[in-house]
């Protein structure tokens, strides 16, 4: 169901079809390891805890609703994607996903490279320290300023997104007295199994330069005749929260052959092929991602494979996992504020946050899982919809869950799986507060991205 059908937003308080929603969990105290990050268990008493922290001491020192990060859940999937695809290629974290200074001083710490896609994201990971040469810039429509101050940066690839952007590179490069190392995103005609607004390489898209009626090929010879640049390689992006890697094997496939093109007409085998990111985690129970170890063994046997037949050396791999690192990580706590049952449809829990806290499920229909976590209960499980406080009947976080029966406004409720783009597309919508991002590590919790203050918006306010 589209929820853009009308601006007023869903009708919210439809009689739901049989089977509808999955049935209820047989424990609804359990925690599916898939959905939350891994040091997150229960303590004696029957509160969530992460890091070895209860959420109930988390609420008082930082207030709901907040995001709570573990920091060695987070370091970990950095080594284990690391580990995965080994020295002989390079791992690029998607700073969109959820990007902060703490972030990327973890991820230098931790070896990944860093891909970044405006200004913003640029300028905080240079004042945290990334290493300039381990930084990509990405981006549809780079502004002059923004190419200026990667090209200054000496940043290790900006990702060409059309023919005016090689020629705005080529031109702020060689005023700079540089060679930019540049990849050219291509979009190679493969839609990906996923919602249509993060689905990213079908043709009919803002994304890349197309493969179709040799546009690419083009984008390509421009790039090798100007000084200012050295192409280094094609790059291509399918979308986003993909289990699927039939996708990746056609888009691979193709770019390869656009690779043994460019040998064949110019003479030259370019060196690198990134392949982008968009692989899927477990926002319920019934998602089932993949381990990096199979990713990289997937994406690695499919690549060599097709250079082989190609009769090109294989060339280095690059991937952007930004999501499937990050994701995981975190859970937004919430206080629940007003219950309401509605006979015969479902009962309507508020709570402090909502979409301005979480758009995924608005903008995408995206789906979560939801827990009581301040106790457990033994009561029988209702159909609820988690909402949130704002003035939107598509003001919605968790559309169909259970919850227990006993659930009572000042409990706290927990979403996992919110480390990705919700904060990054946190709002202030109804002029609400976008919350704190705090670390959690070994019994410590420590604040790495404060919550908003009024003072923070009438700042900006200059009336």
């Amino acid at each position: 169901m589209s929820r853009s059908a009308h601006p007023a937003g869903p009708r919210h308080a439809d009689v739901l079809p049989e089977g509808h929603y999955s049935a209820p969990a047989a424990d609804l105290n359990a925690l599916d390891e898939k959905v939350w990050s891994r040091t997150v268990t229960r303590d004696a008493d029957g509160a969530l805890t992460v890091g070895g922290i209860a959420v109930a001491r988390l609420a008082e020192e930082f207030g709901t609703p907040a995001y709570f990060l573990d920091e060695s859940d987070f370091r970990a999937r950095c080594r284990a994607w690391a580990d995965a695809f080994g020295p002989d290629a390079d791992v690029f974290y998607a700073g969109k996903a959820f990007l902060s200074r703490a972030v990327v001083r973890w991820l230098k710490e931790e070896g990944l490279h860093l891909d970044v896609c405006s200004g913003g994201e640029l300028t905080t990971a240079l004042d945290a320290g990334m290493p300039a040469e381990r930084i990509a810039f990405h981006g549809n429509n780079k502004t002059v300023a923004e190419i200026e101050r990667a090209v200054e940066a000496g940043v290790g690839r900006i990702v060409l997104d059309s023919f005016q952007e090689i020629v705005r590179v080529a031109h702020i490069a060689q005023r700079h007295g540089v060679r930019q190392r540049v990849q050219i995103r291509v979009t190679v005609g493969v839609e990906a199994h996923t919602h249509e607004f993060i689905a990213t390489a079908h043709e009919d898209q803002k994304f890349g330069i197309a493969l179709a009626d040799g546009q690419a090929a083009e984008a390509v010879r421009r790039a090798l005749s100007l000084d200012g640049l050295e192409l280094i390689g094609v790059h291509s992006h399918i979308g986003s929260q993909i289990f699927d890697m039939a996708g990746f094997e056609v888009s691979a496939r193709r770019v390869v052959q656009l690779l043994a093109e460019i040998r064949d007409e110019h003479g030259v085998e370019l060196p690198e092929i990134d392949l982008g990111g968009g692989l899927g985690i477990a926002y319920t129970s019934d998602d089932d991602p993949r381990e990096p170890h199979e990713i990289a063994k997937a994406l690695s046997d499919i690549v060599t494979r097709e250079c082989e037949a190609a009769k090109l050396r294989t060339p280095r791999i690059s991937v952007e996992p930004g999501r499937a690192i990050v994701g995981p990580t975190a859970f937004t706590l919430y206080e629940v504020g007003t219950i309401k049952p509605l006979e015969g449809l479902r009962t309507y829990v508020s709570v402090d946050g909502g979409m301005s806290d979480n758009i995924r499920t608005a903008l995408y229909d995206a789906e979560y899982s939801v827990a009581l976590v301040s106790r457990t209960s033994d009561a029988e499980p209702m159909l609820v919809r988690v909402v949130g406080k704002h003035c939107e009947s598509g003001d919605i976080v968790v559309k169909d869950a259970f919850l227990p029966a006993d659930l009572a406004p000042g409990d706290l409720i927990a979403v996992p799986a919110t480390g990705a783009y919700c904060r990054s597309m946190a709002s202030n919508y109804n002029h609400a507060l976008r919350p704190p991002v705090v670390a959690v590590r070994e019994g410590e919790a420590r604040v790495i991205v404060r919550r908003e203050t009024e003072e923070d918006l009438l700042r900006l306010d200059v009336g």
